[in-house]
């Protein structure tokens, strides 16, 4: 399993906007795609120097065949709409991650 990580830091002054258009229609589209099977939203708990508010969104793939296709067909087109919409009010950088193991506490 892959897991594509994006983190945002998003303005205050965009952060209500940018929430609702994130949760209502960005992560559906890229779950359209279908690349990934399912995504994650978390907020980071850390506070920022630089201010706004951070989030986690973790995208979960099959394999990495699955997310190199995502970066080839549709990672710039998805990516064009939040620039245009919230330009300088949000930073992003990504991470993919390799599942190597789950671990379950309590026999889980």
């Amino acid at each position: 399993m892959i897991i594509y990580n994006v983190t945002i830091n998003i303005d205050e002054s965009a952060h209500d906007q940018w929430l609702n258009w994130l949760q209502t229609k960005h992560i559906d589209e890229v779950l359209a795609t279908g690349c990934f099977y399912k995504a994650k939203l978390s907020k980071v708990l850390v506070e920022e120097e630089m201010g706004g508010t951070t989030y986690s969104v973790q995208y979960f793939a099959e394999s990495n065949e699955k997310l190199q296709d995502y970066y080839k067909t549709y990672a710039a087109k998805l990516r064009e709409e939040g620039m245009r919409l919230f330009g300088d009010k949000m930073l992003a950088f990504r991470t993919e991650l390799e599942v190597i193991n789950e671990f379950y506490g309590n026999g889980n």
